[in-house]
């Protein structure tokens, strides 16, 4: 008899011998390659924009690479031709070509995006800094009167302002970014809150660093980065809302070749010239979509969401 015989209980049942442990599976390399391609791909959509935005810049840098053509030369007898192998684009009323004004008038319709932008992020962010930073009563004297503003629609808004100095291309970008500013306004105090609670603002403070120390090298950099990822978007719509100045004879005079001018006099011609509106309408569609593209494809990934 053996000894685990001689010392078990009769009555015992024997212990199932121990599984073994399973393998850990390894997760294959060209799984880890497929996810690193679906983090890195770009749409098809970003790349239409994209290229879309370079003949943009092409067209503002160096508009007489694209059109040799005077944007300001006239000529009656050519009057309202139609989309030809000589005038892409048809010419207008006073025979100047369209394609020229095209390209010659992306960087005043640029120009007003980019400065009415700058304007509402600018007085935004003093304005959230002011109302995140400070105490309950400064910050709920600010937010009311951003809740007030953010009652009216922009452009009329714009319009309220343009009312008061009068109309011109720089003014409709003081009228645009006015009406942007309650925007940024209330997206830099909500990152403020976040900020000024944060671990390492905290850390600065217990240091001993200064106040202007903490906001200049701490608050402010951490605060404006979401907001100038979120103002790639509204540039799209300051082009937008200054093109409807114009076309509305507020915002950049004729002859000047901008974008919203040019829908303004094709509109009168629209039964027996068409391109004279349809034309401009389409890059001021396909300007504001691109930018709009890229602006949320921005916000995306700095969101971490690469998938």
């Amino acid at each position: 008899m053996s000894i685990t015989s001689r010392t078990a209980p009769p009555d015992a049942v024997p212990l199932a011998p121990t599984p073994p442990a399973s393998p850990t599976v390894p997760v294959h390399p060209v799984h880890r390659g497929a996810r690193a391609r679906r983090a890195r791909r770009i749409r098809p959509g970003i790349l239409l924009a994209s290229a879309f935005l370079l003949w943009l810049a092409a067209a503002v840098l160096a508009p007489g690479l694209l059109s040799p053509a005077d944007p300001y030369a006239v000529d009656p007898s050519r009057s309202f031709k139609a989309p030809n192998g000589t005038a892409w684009f048809g010419t207008d009323d006073s025979g100047a070509d369209n394609y020229s004004r095209i390209v010659h008038g992306a960087a005043t319709s640029l120009y007003i995006g980019l400065g009415a932008t700058a304007i509402g992020v600018l007085g935004g962010t003093a304005i959230g800094l002011l109302a995140g930073l400070n105490g309950r009563l400064v910050e709920a004297s600010v937010m009311r009167f951003l809740d007030v503003t953010l009652a009216i629609p922009e452009i009329l808004l714009a319009l309220v302002v343009i009312g008061i100095i009068g109309g011109g291309t720089e003014n409709a970008i003081l009228a645009i970014g006015a009406g942007s500013i309650a925007y940024y306004a209330r997206i830099t105090r909500a990152q403020t809150h976040l900020v000024r609670r944060s671990g390492y603002v905290e850390a600065a403070r217990t240091l001993g660093l200064p106040a202007w120390r903490v906001l200049l090298t701490h608050i402010v950099p951490n605060v404006i980065k979401p907001v100038l990822v979120l103002a790639t978007i509204g540039v799209g719509s300051a082009i937008g809302a200054g093109a409807s100045l114009s076309f509305l004879g507020l915002g950049t005079p004729p002859p000047a070749p901008e974008w919203g001018a040019m829908l303004s006099a094709g509109r009168n011609f629209i039964s027996n010239a068409p391109w004279m509106i349809t034309i401009p309408a389409a890059f001021l569609v396909a300007t504001v979509l691109s930018i709009t593209v890229v602006g949320r494809e921005l916000r995306r990934r700095s969101e971490g969401r690469l998938a």
